[in-house]
């Protein structure tokens, strides 16, 4: 999910939610108080979620006053809060239910607009007010929204003048992208036509003709770029030497350029059959995996509430207690989870994190003030196979912001980064009131409070992590993983609050799972 972030830049996604701020103060009033934020733009995704944040200075609790955001004019509201309530009756049609504030802050003279699901017609200027009975203080900010669109096609239309006519198409993108062509041996060609039209979501298309005249050209390159995410896709085309009209008669050439064109469209479908099938065969996989991984959800649910009855009595809760525990044993097979013992790794720990007890508890240096970003540490134990698991226990969990799960041993933890399975992460945690799953786009799961102890069952065999509330056994949540996951290690980040994350020693875990009729 979407994290409040002080000045420091990032971009918002679906996931696991990321921004730049821009803010700039106005009409300052030495008596009552200034609006204040972020210096820079706000960066949003198409489809994901981004902040709007302004704060008070000197801070005061700004719950009573009222706080609008709006576009260019007064009217066009975006988002009202007043008498410590949403005012739904001036927002603007296209905002209805896609904004929430984020109240935790609001004694600490903080607020913060979310938009959900961002669409292109969000892009443009938006102005924050704080109203304390007659006086008021606003602010600007600038969000600029951004979306990578499809890969350009690129097709020979035939001779045209000296040489020979390559067109490149694109749809999808926002805001307007930019075109660039290359040679093969990286020379730009700087004179081409260049058109753009707008769909009815905002989103662009664009075309492109260039007319190649150098027969030694070879390859033919169209790059399509974001200027605002500095992304882009490319395509490649060869463009063989007797389609240029002086290597060759028109009409032989032309004769040739039909059959390799026959070619190319037989290999475009051939690749777009190809791709339909392994798309499909990927879908097929995940519904299994699915399934697969609600079964083991539902037998670990089973084995956690085992595991609570054996506690009591020294004894194991598998097949060598009373008659009664054989009996609902009887149709389980036992497969055991190996109690991971992790010791936290001061090496890879952020400078805003005091690691303590023996390495195995961690929290912010100084608790008083939000670290601007995701402060993280991983353990020592690299896992790379087999089944384990550890706990977890979170003190002050409910005033923080937190999260805890394993990432792959070659992701980027310094500085800004994304809480995503794409990129290497399978995290839980708790944000603005609420515990989530950090996935593209917010998976929120359903728990009344945090969770006092959380467990981390990560099975390498079966290709899941999943993780249970450890106070009353109840399944909180489950990720699959792919066969190319790599080393993984233990993940605890902070960025904000009083809490503690310390890991708890743990004994070993027998784990019941479904065998049909065996005994």
């Amino acid at each position: 999910p979407p994290r409040l972030r002080k000045p420091r830049p990032y971009v918002f996604h679906a996931s696991l939610p990321v921004s730049l701020h821009f803010l700039t103060p106005v009409s300052v009033s030495t008596e009552e108080f200034v609006v204040i934020g972020p210096p820079g733009p706000i960066v949003a995704v198409i489809g994901g979620n981004v902040t709007l944040p302004c704060h008070v200075s000197p801070a005061m609790d700004v719950e009573n006053m009222e706080l609008r955001w709006f576009r260019s004019k007064f009217s066009e509201a975006v988002f009202i809060y007043e008498n410590q309530q949403e005012q739904k009756e001036e927002q603007l049609a296209q905002y209805t239910g896609r904004t929430s504030l984020v109240k935790d802050f609001l004694s600490q003279g903080e607020a913060t607009v979310r938009i959900h699901k961002v669409q292109a017609s969000d892009n443009g200027l938006y102005t924050c007010l704080f109203r304390k009975g007659s006086f008021y203080e606003e602010a600007s900010l600038e969000l600029k929204v951004a979306g990578v669109g499809s890969v350009p096609q690129v097709h020979i239309t035939g001779p045209e003048e000296d040489g020979v006519r390559v067109v490149c198409t694109a749809s999808g993108w926002f805001p307007k992208p930019q075109i660039q062509w290359r040679a093969a041996n990286g020379e730009k060609f700087l004179t081409f036509s260049e058109t753009h039209a707008q769909d009815t979501e905002g989103l662009f298309s664009v075309e492109s003709a260039l007319v190649v005249r150098d027969s030694s050209s070879g390859n033919m390159t169209c790059s399509v770029l974001n200027p605002v995410l500095d992304q882009k896709k490319a395509m490649t085309i060869f463009i063989p030497e007797p389609f240029f009209p002086q290597a060759s008669p028109w009409k032989p050439a032309f004769i040739v350029s039909l059959v390799v064109l026959m070619l190319s469209l037989l290999g475009a479908a051939y690749y777009i059959k190809t791709e339909h099938t392994v798309k499909r065969q990927e879908m097929q996989e995940w519904e299994r995996l699915h399934r697969d991984k609600e079964e083991a959800r539902r037998t670990k649910e089973e084995a956690l509430k085992a595991r609570g009855k054996a506690a009591q009595e020294p004894r194991q809760a598998s097949v060598e207690g009373s008659a009664e525990d054989k009996l609902t044993a009887r149709d389980w097979r036992k497969e055991k989870f190996q109690a991971l013992s992790v010791t936290l790794d001061p090496a890879s720990a952020d400078p805003h994190l005091a690691v303590s007890g023996g390495q195995t508890s961690v929290t912010l240096e100084d608790t008083t003030e939000d670290s601007g970003g995701p402060c993280s540490i991983l353990g020592q134990e690299a896992i790379t196979s087999g089944r384990c698991y550890w706990e977890v226990e979170i003190k002050n969990g409910n005033r923080s912001e937190w999260g805890l799960g394993v990432c792959r041993g070659d992701v980027e933890t310094k500085g800004w980064y994304r809480e995503m399975p794409e990129v290497g992460f399978w995290v839980l945690g708790w944000y603005g009131g609420k515990f989530w799953a950090f996935l593209p786009p917010e998976h929120q799961v359903i728990c009344d409070e945090v969770p006092h102890r959380v467990g981390v069952f990560l099975d390498l065999k079966e290709g899941d992590v999943s993780f249970y509330n450890m106070t009353d056994g109840s399944h909180l949540f489950s990720f699959p993983l792919t066969s190319s996951t790599g080393t993984l290690f233990p993940y605890f980040m902070i960025q904000s609050g009083d809490v503690s994350l310390t890991i708890c020693s743990v004994v070993v875990f027998i784990l019941l799972g479904y065998e049909g009729d065996e005994g």
